[in-house]
């Protein structure tokens, strides 16, 4: 098929699908600013060539750009049911997609989660210095008079997952349940290596679902999916979207 057939086909299973999941890696912010991370310029492609990392803007002035925005209008016309994503960046979240809706598996930097009622809340919620308390890491040392949970009065800690730490059970569950109901699981700018998450598109597939793939490098599943598009995420992701808005409205 060519491009356009491609991005017609995957609208029409959008379409008719009963339950479609988003997963999210770096590649969707690229075009906010932020480097990926196995890309060709990727902090950890340029660390192995020993390079200093890819240049970034602060990572507090980013914002969503216009691929976190067209699954907001995926979620709006109810033709998007779940989002997974591995990104910390919060810009899903900044676009608007909520909390409900979506497992952030590796965490948000803009948000503590509480360790005993797994609420989340900002930093300005919940009234932490990061200059008197630090960053909040779950190693990190409890420090005197550090802020407790707004709802419950528990340990709060940030939620960025960083290497070593369990992934949040809660969302991880809710992601499994959302790969394995899915009929189609769209996979956008991850390059489907670092687990648990990287099993899912997996679970999603043998579980019956269209696997579509929009990447520009190589992963595991490339052999797999139904569809695979190496095309800059945007140039896909937007006429797909729109093609469903239009399908939607027309049907």
């Amino acid at each position: 098929m060519n491009l356009k057939d491609k991005i017609e086909t995957v609208a029409d299973w959008i379409v008719d699908s009963e339950y479609t999941v988003a997963f999210t890696g770096a590649g969707i912010s690229t075009e906010s600013g932020l480097p990926d991370y196995r890309g060709p310029d990727g902090v950890w492609t340029r660390r192995d060539k020993g390079l200093p990392p890819p240049k970034s803007p602060p990572w507090d002035q980013v914002k969503p750009n216009v691929g976190h925005e067209a699954l907001i209008d995926l979620l709006e016309i109810e033709q998007l049911d779940f989002l997974i994503t591995q990104n910390v960046d919060g810009l899903h979240a900044k676009s608007g997609f909520p909390f409900e809706k979506m497992s952030e598996l590796h965490g948000n930097m803009y948000f503590l989660k509480c360790l005993n009622c797994n609420k989340k809340m900002t930093f300005e919620e919940a009234g932490w210095d990061k200059l008197k308390w630090g960053k909040g890491y779950r190693t990190n040392r409890i420090r005197k008079n550090q802020p407790n949970c707004i709802y419950c009065g528990g340990r709060i800690i940030s939620s960025i997952v960083n290497f070593g730490d369990p992934l949040p059970e809660d969302e991880l569950n809710d992601a499994f349940e959302a790969s394995e109901r899915s009929d189609v699981f769209l996979v956008i700018g991850s390059s489907l290596v670092v687990t648990p998450a990287a099993n899912m598109p997996g679970i999603a597939k043998r579980n019956g679902a269209k696997l579509i793939i929009l990447n520009l490098g190589d992963t595991p599943y490339d052999s797999k999916a139904d569809l695979r598009f190496h095309q800059n995420i945007n140039d896909v992701l937007i006429p797909i979207v729109d093609k469903v808005i239009h399908n939607v409205k027309n049907r």
